[in-house]
């Protein structure tokens, strides 16, 4: 039987999906497994590998329940990126919960560092802003508060990665310790220019070296299954990349200019800079979009990051419980014809790009007795084409301009949303057909690294539109703006 399927796992902060795409990228099986999500504190966040292990496994059993294990060619992998965990180099076993992307534990590390005089030097070589954001100082908390943590790292005894380095681990069944290019780039470890974590930057951080991964391209054979429930031995792990650049390259945004933004949990920018990585005077990050295998140059990105999105969804959803489920907010928020001039900044795990203040906190404003949960409904989804429009704004400001941009994940399926992004941009917003774009990505990463696809000029060729959305109100669009301007200050 021919191996003609690539598997792509797209591990993410709320669950963990696994599709089977073919040669063509036709998708022939998709499963969604969702775990806890844990949050010790207020502004805390964790995850347990062991969960995030076992909606991997039970996704992948499912998928094979549907694709004959033999078809499988290559296995590729996208994850939720600054999420970290350490883990026991015999037992694999992980020794505290991952800490995740959105917890702000760090903040005071953060900002003694600043006030130490650092934030510059760590701008410089990494391309990030000193954030709690960012993993290394999720790793280097993990070691300072496990008892005897820090002295069995320096020793050799314990693992520490992202979320992909993890899965690898596991996958080989703990042959191979790696990570990419691009999920390195975002630990404010990795030094953008040389490629290669910083031995200042580790020093500074307190994060020894013997505890990290190795780093490699995004399209190479890493290692191949070992001991995996339900999945044939010896499948090569062949692409990698963190989530947000996945899907840039899902999107094929391929020349310098493109841009995308895909909303998940967070609203993730990306633009195509090409091979020389371009500093940010507007707030945004510098990262590593892709290195197309270990011997290719890599390509660059400007990235902002707003980190609460369909998380705002969710909190109506599960905190305020005005909708029983996330997809009837667009029905909600369209009942109403403005938000009733209520204002809601989402900031309920600080503010991203370009404000970086992990201090700042959510704020409704404009609240009267006219006020219904249509209304709040209908901010909320402005609050978050806002906080995107920002980004695009300080984008444009460093690039010289922008493109038309692209949109990908579970919200943009939300037209009312998709047609409140493109008024406050004021230029076209294009939605593709598959909207799972992160996953292809990663599954095309897999294909080239295994030799199962021929070039990256394929995916292109395979790219294919749903839906423009043209920008039609400018006048109430800068009324938004004008709203939105003083709320943030507020906030």
């Amino acid at each position: 039987m021919q191996a003609d399927v690539v598997l792509a796992i797209d591990q993410g902060t709320t669950g963990t999906t696994v599709v089977a795409v073919d040669r063509n990228l036709h998708v022939i099986a998709k499963e969604n497994k969702e775990f806890r999500q844990i949050f010790p504190k207020p502004g805390w966040v964790e995850h347990d590998l062991e969960d995030i292990w076992t909606s991997t496994t039970a996704t992948l059993q499912a998928v094979l329940a549907r694709v004959d294990p033999r078809r499988v060619a290559a296995i590729g992998i996208t994850n939720q990126r600054e999420t970290v965990g350490v883990w026991d180099r015999t037992t694999s076993r992980p020794i505290h919960n991952a800490v995740v992307w959105q917890c702000r534990r760090t903040t005071d590390r953060c900002q003694a560092l600043k006030a130490a005089g650092h934030e510059a030097r760590i701008r410089e070589q990494t391309g990030l802003v000193l954030d709690p954001y960012f993993s290394g100082t999720k790793a280097a908390w993990i070691l300072d508060h496990v008892d005897g943590a820090r002295k069995r790292a320096e020793a050799g005894e314990l693992a520490a990665g992202t979320i992909d380095t993890f899965l690898v681990w596991r996958l080989t069944g703990g042959a191979a310790h790696v990570t990419d290019v691009s999920n390195a780039s975002r630990t404010m470890l990795f030094d953008l220019h040389t490629l290669k974590w910083g031995d200042g930057l580790l020093d500074l951080l307190g994060v020894p070296r013997r505890v990290l991964a190795e780093v490699k391209s995004s399209a190479e054979v890493y290692g191949v299954t070992k001991g995996v429930p339900g999945l044939p031995d010896g499948i090569p792990i062949s692409g990698m990349a963190g989530d947000q650049q996945a899907a840039l390259f899902g999107q094929a945004c391929f020349e310098v200019g493109e841009a995308k933004c895909t909303y998940g949990t967070g609203a993730f920018i990306l633009l195509n800079t090409g091979y020389a990585p371009k500093a940010s005077k507007h707030g945004m990050l510098t990262t590593v979009a892709w290195q197309l295998g270990p011997q290719a140059q890599a390509e660059y990105a400007l990235e902002g990051s707003v980190f609460c999105a369909g998380a705002a969804v969710q909190w109506l959803r599960d905190g305020l419980k005005i909708i029983k489920s996330s997809s009837e907010v667009e029905a909600l928020a369209g009942s109403v014809p403005d938000s009733g001039d209520v204002v809601f900044v989402p900031a309920l795990t600080g503010l991203g790009a370009p404000y970086w203040r992990p201090e700042a906190r959510g704020l409704i404003a404009g609240i009267t007795r006219d006020t219904t949960s249509a209304h709040l409904a209908r901010a909320t989804l402005e609050g978050i084409a806002l906080q995107v429009h920002q980004v695009f704004d300080a984008m444009k400001s460093d690039n010289g301009g922008l493109g038309r941009i692209k949109v990908d994940g579970g919200a943009s399926a939300n037209d009312l949303l998709m047609q409140l992004q493109a008024d406050l941009a004021g230029q076209e917003v294009v939605r593709p057909k598959m909207i799972e774009t992160t996953a292809a990505g990663a599954a095309f990463l897999a294909g080239l690294g295994a030799r199962v696809f021929p070039s990256k000029g394929a995916i292109r060729d395979v790219w294919r539109e749903d839906r423009k959305f043209q920008p039609k109100d400018r006048a109430a669009a800068d009324r938004l703006l004008d709203k939105w301007r003083r709320a943030v200050d507020r906030a």
